[in-house]
């Protein structure tokens, strides 16, 4: 794959990265509106967060089966088309369980796409850049967040022709994400798929789908038992259910007064952040993995992660319920998200990429959002479990009581609830990061060794295909001229290359 076809293809998969994103924000940043649609309380917002994150947890493993033994644009391609139209079915719902049913749907294409997206940018990128590259996708990541987020906040409000606004915004969403999958079957380019046609029928492998799931099952039980991977995964189950309990951010600030507007200004600031974030640590993770190879990449996610815990507490519980302290809440937002963002651009996704051979890349990341988001998805309904059981979140229609006392105690209820959902997972976190020290060095090596190991078996087999072929060609030139002696020799072990 040329430079240019590079260039285009990260371009595009950035691209789909924002669409992506935005699909997955649409929800969080209208619970308010939906909820009073649907007469859902915070616990049943929250499932449909669950029913979305479920399926799409349950489907990363075929995305691994998929991503790694078909063109990556093509499964990019799908993902966009089946997201986008579960987008719309949302749009178009009227009941509770309808809604429920398309944002299962909609878990299935986005599971696809993902890990696609992520070993595209792995395979483009080495050790000295990828860090960077990773900052970026992060970066265009959280800028299809506040896309998202933006649209859904700025058309909630608003009807059009009788049509409520935040229906209008997932169908604007669903659109686009099937024009990017058009653009990215258009123009992207899997470097594992030659664009040139085969020119010998022989030449093709041809596998049964039998033969296919053992190796991918063989590949994945290989993943699964390598030390840091599974570290890894026993940080990431905490980290990403703490992620996903900011889900009720967009609820939590309009409970506290804030308008649709600030709301989102707030939320737009807080992925700027996160994004400038992620480039920052892209390229210190790529800094200090050149000076401290064994341990720079797992120093910045401690601190990050670490950071979490006090800067969420000041967010949630130290700052006044008032709409008038709105400055406060700007700069803590911001100072949250350039600290906070750091774990995947500079330490998981470009380790992710060293520990298993290239082949692998896709499997990895896949097995890792699978197990990261089965219990993840779990947090949005703990949260309003927690915010209705134990902290006395007082119920009313729909989301915001007419009551600025009840609000100011519901947002009280929610920030206790939300709190507890940050503060234990990410110690959590931030304790598990430190058995990286020990783990990654070594399965580092152990990766290299095995791609090693693999080249120099692949160059062998050409080699020897090689032999094979102007043997055979010079037999049909001069049978006579290859005596048995030259025969004999065209052996490996006690194997003969040439058949008899």
């Amino acid at each position: 794959m040329g430079s240019w076809e590079k260039r285009r293809t990260l371009l595009l998969v950035n691209l789909a990265s924002i669409v992506d994103t935005a699909d997955e924000s649409l929800l969080p940043a209208v619970y308010k509106e939906v909820g009073a649609a649907l007469h859902a309380t915070p616990v049943g917002l929250g499932s449909l967060t669950l029913a979305r994150s479920a399926v799409q947890a349950l489907c990363y493993p075929l995305a691994a089966y998929m991503a790694s033994r078909y063109n990556r644009v093509f499964v990019i391609t799908l993902g966009a088309f089946l997201w986008g139209t579960a987008t719309f079915l949302v749009a178009v719902s009227r009941t509770f369980l309808e809604v429920a049913i398309s944002r299962g749907l909609n878990g299935i294409g986005l599971a696809l796409a993902a890990p696609a997206i992520q070993a595209l940018v792995a395979d483009s990128t080495n050790d000295r850049n990828r860090g960077l590259a990773f900052g970026w996708l992060q970066f265009t990541g959280l800028l299809g967040s506040i896309i998202g987020r933006f649209i859904a906040l700025l058309l909630a409000p608003t009807t059009f022709l009788g049509i409520d606004g935040w229906r209008i915004a997932f169908v604007v969403v669903a659109v686009v994400s099937m024009i990017v999958g058009m653009l990215v079957w258009s123009y992207a380019v899997d470097p594992h798929f030659s664009s040139e046609p085969v020119s010998k029928e022989e030449d093709v492998v041809y596998k049964s789908v039998l033969n296919e799931v053992k190796d991918f099952l063989k590949e994945t039980k290989s993943i699964i038992q390598i030390p840091s991977f599974q570290i890894f995964i026993a940080q990431g189950v905490p980290g990403t259910f703490a992620g996903a309990a900011f889900s009720f951010l967009p609820m939590w600030f309009e409970l506290i007064g804030f308008s649709h507007k600030y709301t989102a200004f707030l939320l737009t600031l807080l992925s700027i952040a996160y994004a400038i974030g992620g480039v920052f640590a892209g390229v210190m993770g790529d800094f200090l993995a050149q000076r401290l190879p064994n341990a720079g990449r797992v120093i910045l996610s401690q601190i990050s992660s670490g950071s979490k815990i006090p800067i969420a507490g000041v967010l949630l519980l130290g700052l006044p319920y008032d709409a008038s302290s709105g400055a406060i809440y700007a700069v803590v937002i911001f100072f949250m998200g350039l600290i906070t963002s750091w774990e995947d651009a500079a330490t998981n996704n470009p380790i992710f990429a060293e520990i298993v051979p290239v082949k692998s890349r896709t499997s990895i990341y896949a097995l890792d959002r699978s197990f990261e988001t089965v219990l993840a998805s779990f947090a949005p309904p703990i949260v309003g479990l927690l915010a209705e059981k134990t902290y006395d979140y007082k119920l009313g229609d729909g989301i915001r009581n007419d009551d600025p006392k009840i609000n100011q105690e519901n947002a009280a209820s929610l920030a206790k609830a939300l709190y507890t959902a940050v503060a234990i997972p990410m110690a959590l976190c931030c304790s598990i990061y430190s058995f990286l020290y020990c783990t990654y060095p070594r399965d580092r090596e152990r990766a290299k060794m095995d791609s090693l190991i693999a080249s120099e078996i692949q160059n062998i087999e050409m080699e020897s295909s090689e032999l094979v072929t102007n043997y055979s060609q010079l037999r049909q030139f001069d049978p006579e001229y290859l005596d048995e002696d030259f025969e004999s020799d065209v052996t490996v072990g006690e194997r003969p290359l040439v058949p008899e």
